[in-house]
């Protein structure tokens, strides 16, 4: 028999809505400041890199238009249309990303085939891998390419770029306790002063060289990739970096929710953008030297050194966008069995999606430095850049299309216009930046195969220790007929056992009864689970079985908690005490006595995973976070029983 528990005290906690947030102003410049710094920084350093790539590349105007163009369309088709308009709606709980699209698309396909479901799912993870590498290329490269803003003001400032970079990029990282809601707070006005910024002095050029608005056309874009096709394919492997962030945006949605995005992406970025990329290259048609940084030399002399600093705060911002994603992504990782229990800090009281994650931000943080001091450079690192974003864009794709066809039953004909339309671009600009590979693409090849690496063996470990323990628990329901047979001794107390179901047997459980051939009086099993809202009241929170027998003094209580709810289990006991169900129990928490089953791995060679993936997946185990300090158990009142499973 199960029932609801809980005391009649009003105020513990409204119903809050999942993850979908009202678009109002402050959420608008909160997206502003966290969602699209990634592609408002792109105008820093995308038609430097495609200029200076390929020195056949010439500064007149078929070229020029026709790069310019393909810019353009590369927005509005992937961003605008795809993004913005389609992969918004693919929403997991309010949570976006890529693998909260591959657990839509596993979702989906779970009634058809396990096969396919398993495999969309690893696709997932891999697009999350390569989302990790961009997140470690996105904040060095933007940084560095504000900073080295002071190179076109004075060459005697190089030396300082590297240092003032890593400064820059401490202070960001060690912002990010705070909030992505605060953080969005503090950068959103910089962020609207940015994209001001760019649309202004991209007018003013394209008011003096009005010429430039043919580049809009796309039959330039068709006649660059016609008339220099050799060229047009090395120079899409740099156009590619005006629309990084893209991924950025859909990891970010969590965060402040769709409808503020779309309404920041339309009203503010898209047009300050276009206007800047126009202006830039009506600077390389009138001046053509100035495509060595045409982004400064936009803007005249007194201007260039506050632009230096103000692009440099919004790098900074730039590079939260990938920040937040990856904790984003992160905790979708954690919750498809991708990763182990990392420390994640709730930062807001209202949105789920806003989250920090201290072990993701400063692995992010050592691992950019490294980047940073190795490549020097942001022409350096342009290199490197491009394989990651480009490979998630597919992943993405693909993803997209098994949630289109299989949960939102699209026709055929409309499942083959998009993979047509967007999978041929995007397939262009990957193959364009495959030719990177050997000048530093390597590098997010090698980061994503290391962490692609690292979630199939936590996933693939978590299944064989899963299975183990399993068999090692046996039923519940068996082992409490044991107890009733076999007459073992009671003795005074409430003993607790933290369990994630009610169908096993908490190994601390049968290794209190063999060991000490007792059972307690009152014997709790306590399962926990988190909702995606942000309080629920005590009376909602609460289910109590007494697991057939109301006279045998076990009972099981499912906890349900809200995300901002603490997983206080000693609280959720005194608040369970008072029901009929739960009679007995201690309301005198003191003496209570807390009983945790602690895994002890054992590496073997007994089939399943290779030797040297379980070592890497108990080292893993190891660094996860503490049960008991994330369950609110008293140290003193707590005992680790530990249980020895072989991998």
């Amino acid at each position: 028999m199960a029932e609801r528990a809980g005391d009649e005290q009003p105020g513990a906690g409204d119903d809050q809505p999942a993850g979908r947030p009202a678009a109002g102003l402050g959420l608008l410049l909160g997206a502003l400041g966290v969602v699209y710094g990634d592609i408002g920084t792109s105008p820093l350093y995308a038609l430097k890199t495609v200029f200076t790539l390929d020195r056949n590349l010439t500064p007149d105007a078929p070229d020029v238009y026709g790069v310019i163009s393909w810019v353009f369309w590369s927005i509005i088709l992937i961003v605008s249309v795809k993004y913005v308009i389609f992969i918004l709606r693919a929403d997991n709980d309010g949570e976006g990303g890529v693998m909260a699209l591959a657990a839509l698309a596993r979702r989906a396909l779970l009634k058809i085939s396990a096969r396919r479901a398993a495999t969309v799912l690893s696709l997932g993870a891999l697009g999350a891998a390569l989302f990790y590498g961009d997140s470690v290329i996105t904040p060095a490269i933007s940084v560095l390419s504000a900073v080295e803003g002071l190179e076109v003001i004075s060459p005697t400032w190089k030396v300082v770029v590297l240092p003032a970079s890593a400064v820059v990029l401490t202070l960001l990282f060690a912002i990010q306790r705070w909030g992505t809601g605060r953080v969005g707070a503090l950068f959103g006005p910089v962020m609207l002063l940015w994209f001001t910024c760019l649309g202004v002095a991209g007018a003013a050029e394209v008011i003096r060289h009005p010429s430039v608005l043919a580049g809009l056309s796309p039959t330039y874009a068709v006649l660059f990739v016609v008339e220099h096709p050799v060229i047009a394919f090395i120079a899409m492997g740099a156009v590619v970096l005006s629309i990084t962030g893209a991924e950025a945006l859909y990891a970010d949605m969590g965060h402040f929710g769709r409808a503020p995005i779309r309404r920041a992406w339309f009203g503010v970025v898209f047009p300050a953008l276009t206007l800047n990329y126009l202006g830039q290259g009506a600077l390389i048609l009138a001046t053509p030297e100035s495509r060595a940084n045409p982004f400064f030399l936009l803007l005249p002399e007194w201007a260039q050194l506050p632009m230096v600093v103000l692009a440099t705060v919004a790098t900074v911002i730039a590079s939260q966008a990938v920040i937040s994603g990856a904790f984003s992504v992160s905790r979708e990782a954690m919750r498809l069995g991708f990763l182990p229990h990392l420390r994640i800090r709730q930062t807001s009281r209202h949105q789920y999606g806003q989250i920090y994650a201290p072990g993701v931000n400063w692995g992010l943080f050592v691992a950019v430095l490294v980047v940073v001091f190795a490549f020097g450079s942001s022409t350096n690192l342009a290199a490197a850049y491009g394989v990651a974003v480009t490979g998630t864009f597919m992943i993405t794709t693909t993803l997209f299309l098994v949630v289109a066809r299989a949960r939102w039953r699209w026709p055929t004909w409309r499942l083959w216009v998009f993979g047509v339309v967007f999978g041929s671009i995007e397939l262009t600009f990957f193959t364009a930046n495959l030719a990177k590979v050997t000048h530093g693409g390597w590098l997010t090849l090698l980061i994503a195969g290391a962490l692609f690496t690292v979630l199939l063996t936590w996933r693939r470990g978590a299944e064989l220790v899963t299975a183990r323990r399993i068999e090692r628990e046996g039923p519940l329901a068996e082992f409490i007929d044991t107890l009733h047979t076999t007459n073992i001794p009671w003795v005074p107390g409430t003993a607790v056992f933290p369990h994630p179901n009610k169908e096993t047997t908490p190994l601390a459980l049968r290794a209190n009864v063999a060991h000490f051939h007792v059972r307690h009086e009152r014997i709790v099993i306590i399962t926990g689970r988190t909702a995606n809202v942000p309080h629920l009241p005590w009376d909602k929170r609460l289910t109590i079985d007494d697991l057939g027998d109301p006279n045998d003094g076990i009972i099981h209580i499912d906890a349900l908690f809200g995300f901002q709810d603490p997983t206080d289990f000693p609280e959720v006991l005194r608040r369970a005490a008072a029901h009929p169900l739960a009679k007995g129990v201690s309301l005198d928490l003191d003496q209570v006595s807390y009983f945790v089953s602690r895994i002890t791995l054992r590496c073997t060679r007994r089939p399943g995973m290779a030797v040297w993936r379980k070592r890497l997946f108990i080292a893993l185990a190891h660094n996860a976070a503490s049960h008991t300090e994330f369950l609110h158990l008293p140290e003193e009142r707590t005992i680790v029983l530990s249980a020895e499973v072989a991998v």
